[in-house]
């Protein structure tokens, strides 16, 4: 017999940056329960899901949420009640519906997604399986290749960098386990590089070194060398990737390095081929603006059949945005994050466009986390190889790849550890 839902229960805790999210427990009649905890971006594309904040000056400066709080516990909670666990279709179609609007501006993707993640795991606990077999099923075996942010920038950073993320891609080890401590030895071998050339060993939000560097180029000089330093051969145990998240340096259709001397390039200037020339790079995330399709297209044209290309602003995970990049070529990728669709359904049907499409997709954190590790389990449940979670410190960011760390024990000779650019 399904169990069903008895109780939920939202209350507000604190992220990363110290700023309030949302934590829901589901609770079935059957004793089994899940928790989910929601987390928020800072670098946010205009079409994302509606994140509610109170906008009350006097608690958090604003970004309180007690009102999607109280969304959760008096409107939701009354709706889900007594419904069937299982499916979670269902369960995710009646919160679209009961919200009715296109954003989930209504009661707020934040509180929608903490439902949905909530429910998903309680009923993989009834199920009596982990979060990635009950989302992914049996063929759910496929570990990611994670993407580690090691220089911070852009909005991540108060330093020099316009570019936001400057990450390693360990595609290159044998499992999980030893992608991880390819990264982690990459990470304190750049910890040792910055710290001789005298430079600001502190962290961004998501965990890289934020030093003031003079170029893109000296810091990618930087990581090659850390990489060398730690024993590992770039680009083929290791490689390099990009999220410059070119949204945030545009303007009047041109891209300002502000923060780095101001230098103005047009979108021609701005193609990364000089860079693809000489570094290992092997994917670059939102290389334009979120309306700059043109520039996407002409990446696409420059060198789509040999590196990855990732829309995240440019798609928001949104099928309709989707289709429209598929249709015209415009990425080779996307980057899939749950909160800016709002729901698990929702963000399952996203990847199922990309699988169908024959692209890639990333499983992607945001800079505003949590302890939560749903988008580990998540990863592999999607089986496409690839996750960002951060960078080798912060426990919010290693609290994912720890959980990869448990799964792949799981798994045991069943797991798979393999690059998803080798076809790139």
């Amino acid at each position: 017999m399904t169990a069903v839902i008895q109780a939920l229960d939202a209350f507000e805790i604190l992220d990363s940056r110290g700023y309030p999210t949302l934590r829901v427990v589901a609770r079935l009649d059957n004793g089994h329960a899940g928790t989910a905890s929601v987390p928020s971006g800072a670098s946010t594309g205009r079409y994302e899901a509606l994140e509610l904040r109170d906008g009350d000056m006097m608690r958090y400066g604003g970004k309180g949420v007690l009102k999607v709080v109280s969304h959760v516990n008096g409107i939701i909670r009354n709706r889900l009640v007594g419904m069937a666990v299982s499916p979670q279709e269902p369960i995710d179609t009646t919160l679209i519906v009961l919200d009715g609007t296109e954003n989930k501006s209504k009661l707020g993707a934040n509180a929608i997604l903490g439902v949905s993640m909530a429910i998903a795991r309680a009923a993989a606990s009834a199920a009596g399986v982990p979060l990635y077999r009950y989302l992914g099923g049996a063929s759910a075996t496929r570990l990611p290749v994670p993407m580690m942010n090691v220089i911070n920038g852009g909005r991540h950073a108060q330093n020099s960098l316009d570019f936001q993320e400057f990450m390693i891609v360990p595609h290159g080890a044998p499992t999980f386990a030893e992608a991880l401590r390819y990264g982690a030895e990459t990470f304190h071998a750049l910890h040792d590089l910055l710290h001789r050339a005298g430079h600001s060993t502190a962290v961004g939000d998501e965990g890289g070194f934020a030093p003031d560097l003079r170029t893109i180029e000296e810091a990618c000089e930087l990581i090659v060398a850390a990489i060398r330093k730690a024993g590992l051969r770039p680009g083929v145990d290791v490689a390099l990737a990009f999220d410059p998240a070119a949204s945030s340096f545009a303007k009047d259709d041109k891209y300002v390095f502000a923060k780095s001397g101001g230098k103005t390039l047009s979108r021609d200037e701005l193609l990364y081929n000089r860079l693809l020339e000489v570094y290992p790079i092997v994917s670059i995330e939102d290389g334009f603006a979120e309306n700059d399709w043109d520039g996407f297209r002409l990446q696409m044209a420059a060198c789509g059949d040999h590196i990855q290309i990732v829309g995240d602003d440019l798609y928001v995970t949104n099928p309709r945005f989707i289709r429209r990049g598929i249709d015209s070529r415009a990425t080779n990728a996307v980057l899939i994050k749950l909160n800016q669709i709002g729901t698990v359904t929702e963000t399952m049907k996203a990847v199922q466009m990309c699988r169908d499409a024959g692209w890639g997709y990333v499983i992607s954190h945001r800079s505003g986390e949590t302890e939560d590790t749903f988008i580990a389990d998540f990863a592999v449940a999607m089986g496409g190889g690839q996750i960002k979670a951060g960078s080798l410190s912060r426990s919010e960011r290693l609290a994912k790849y720890n959980r990869l760390l448990e799964i792949e024990r799981e798994l045991g000779p069943a797991a798979i550890y393999e690059s998803p650019f080798l076809t790139h």
